[in-house]
């Protein structure tokens, strides 16, 4: 299971990939209740009245509610896989987290689960997953460098025999991305764009030069149309790449001199949602002098990672088990007023 702060993954043994949606649940303000996750609460984004709030109970790879995941969680799984939560002796599940994670982060993970009939969760690095998912050789004495970049954050590794030899979490990510993108052109040009409208943008960057969008005047409060040049766009994007790059630059200097050596043959890998940021190979590259490989399907590479965990297709060991029977008796992370809103 990938909990993601922008999408949830759940991949299922003999089944595959059965739930990919995105990492939102609305709420209702005045009775608590749960108005739609997913898909449809994605949907409601920027177009719900003021009282159904729009949350991510997941952030940063963290769960920040646990109860409000647990919901979502629950409608998020189909029919054709409630019936194995509830499985006698107890379900399996692989989980990745955030290195060098809390205990009370790994709390929140397995409360998250235990409700749903989950009674073993082990626990994955992120970076790890996604290297293994990469097919990158984690296990073996040789340089391994994983850059995931998510929505809220990136995280940073080095692996050598299984384990993390050097990294860092940054909080820059596709949303920092989108956000300097939507400033500028508020600033700038007076104009708010909807939701959902700088994606469009990053898909059209290679291809012409002069982009047209559509979004809201700020002083008249009326819809207008505006021609950006792609190359200032490129220069926005720029300016929050910057700590990005000095993280990486960051986990190379606390390396092995040997683990530096060998990347600069293999080079580094990008994974996550945030490997189609435009150019950000080029800039990793230039800043490195390593070749960048951005992985096939990148978003897809950490749940990858932790299915082969799971099916025992890598010699890499999960990071630790925890039992979430005995679990739910300890302090949990649970905070109804920390999830992120995003509407």
């Amino acid at each position: 299971m990938d909990l993601g702060a922008s999408r949830t993954r759940v991949y299922l043994k003999n089944d595959g990939l059965v739930v990919d949606e995105p990492s939102l649940a609305a709420v209702d303000t005045r009775t608590g209740g749960l108005v739609a996750v997913g898909s449809v609460a994605a949907r409601m984004v920027g177009r719900s009245p003021d009282h159904i709030r729009v949350a991510r109970p997941i952030s940063s790879g963290t769960v920040v509610d646990a109860e409000l995941a647990q919901s979502m969680l629950r409608q998020l799984v189909d029919r054709r896989v409630a019936p194995i939560w509830r499985r006698p002796g107890g379900v399996r599940a692989v989980v990745g987290v955030p290195h060098d994670s809390g205990p009370l982060t790994r709390k929140a993970a397995v409360a998250s689960l235990a409700g749903l009939g989950v009674r073993r969760v082990e626990l994955v690095d992120i970076p790890v997953a996604a290297a293994v998912g990469c097919g990158l050789p984690v296990d073996l004495p040789e340089a391994a460098m994983v850059v995931v970049c998510g929505a809220a954050t990136t995280q940073i590794a080095v692996l050598s025999l299984g384990a993390v030899v050097a990294a860092s979490i940054l909080p820059v990510g596709g949303d920092a991305i989108d956000h300097a993108i939507a400033e500028h052109l508020r600033a700038r040009h007076g104009v708010v764009m909807p939701t959902g409208a700088i994606r469009e943008i990053y898909a059209r960057l290679d291809v012409d030069e002069v982009i047209t969008v559509i979004g809201k005047d700020v002083a008249t409060g009326l819809a207008r149309t505006l021609a950006v040049e792609s190359a200032g766009v490129r220069d926005i994007i720029c300016n929050p790449l910057a700590s990005l790059l000095d993280g990486i630059t960051g986990v190379l200097r606390r390396s092995p001199p040997d683990l530096v050596v060998d990347l600069a043959d293999r080079g580094i890998t990008v994974a996550g949602g945030g490997a189609h940021i435009p150019g950000l190979d080029a800039m990793i590259g230039a800043a490195t002098g390593m070749p960048v490989h951005v992985a096939s399907d990148p978003q897809s590479r950490v749940i990858d990672g932790l299915a082969r965990l799971m099916d025992g297709r890598s010699t890499k060991p999960p990071r630790e088990p925890v039992h979430a029977e005995t679990s739910s008796e300890e302090e949990t992370a649970t905070d109804p007023e920390a999830f992120a809103p995003v509407a």
